[in-house]
């Protein structure tokens, strides 16, 4: 079954954006939420000139107003009719040990990417068990399957949250007519990556997200991507001891 309508959050750069374009490309029509109208307009401007036989409609939205969250979300079903897919993607990478003095950072970081995930998945199972269909999925990270280190030990908690809250809901409609799929990316090309430290295993972003579009349009459970070598790290991570963990940062 193709899912038509798709609203993308965190839509005006890294891997929101290119989940964007592909989709474009495959026939989909979208909804482009983030903070940055501007770059929203571009975007929608550039896959509306190549596709345009597709709606793109461009919806301004802060995940962390948890109002407007729901309000976006509604108004893009009465504009569209029926939303098939959402995509929990808006999330940020930024804090630094804990105890160090980098709290605002962290409680940013903490309130992005899951109280505002919980935020959207709310707003979108609403929308999905009044049509009695429809297609959630976030996006987390294989950092989620151990605690990290420095910077990355709010960001990991974080998804290792919202790996845990997507299973919940998966739990809670199975036998349903809504699909529930997480998705961990490794190590993708985007914004949020240190671009001083490269780390091992890094692809660009249209091959990482060529990936999870895959694995979302199979309507897996959970998926690790790009399939090679994060699905295999992934239970590598859960055997190394704390020392080895140290070298993560």
């Amino acid at each position: 079954m193709m899912r038509k309508n798709i609203l993308i959050t965190g839509a005006s750069s890294g891997l929101g954006q290119e989940m964007a374009r592909q989709y474009a490309a495959l026939g989909r029509n979208l909804v482009l939420c983030a903070r940055r109208k501007e770059a929203l307009q571009e975007l929608a401007k550039e896959l509306s000139e190549k596709f345009p036989e597709q709606q793109i409609l461009v919806m301004p939205l802060d995940v962390n107003d948890d109002a407007e969250v729901f309000h976006v979300f509604k108004e893009a079903k009465a504009q569209l009719g029926v939303l098939d897919r959402v995509i929990v993607n808006a999330g940020i990478g930024q804090g630094g040990s804990i105890g160090k003095g980098f709290f605002a950072a962290n409680k940013r970081t903490a309130m992005t990417n899951f109280v505002a995930a919980l935020a959207q998945c709310e707003a979108a199972m609403e929308i999905f068990r009044e049509q009695n269909d429809g297609h959630l999925v976030t996006i987390s990270s294989v950092s989620s399957e151990r605690g990290f280190r420095g910077a990355f030990t709010t960001y990991a908690a974080t998804k290792a949250g919202i790996a845990s809250l997507t299973e919940g809901i998966r739990i809670d409609v199975l036998h349903k007519p809504i699909a529930v799929t997480t998705i961990h990316p490794g190590y993708i090309a985007t914004d949020i990556i240190d671009k001083g430290n490269t780390p091992p295993f890094m692809v660009d972003a249209p091959t990482g997200c060529k990936s999870i579009i895959k694995a979302i349009e199979k309507e897996v459970d959970k998926a690790f991507v790009p399939t090679w070598p994060w699905a295999v790290v992934r239970y590598l991570l859960a055997w190394l001891p704390l020392r080895m963990m140290r070298k993560f940062s």
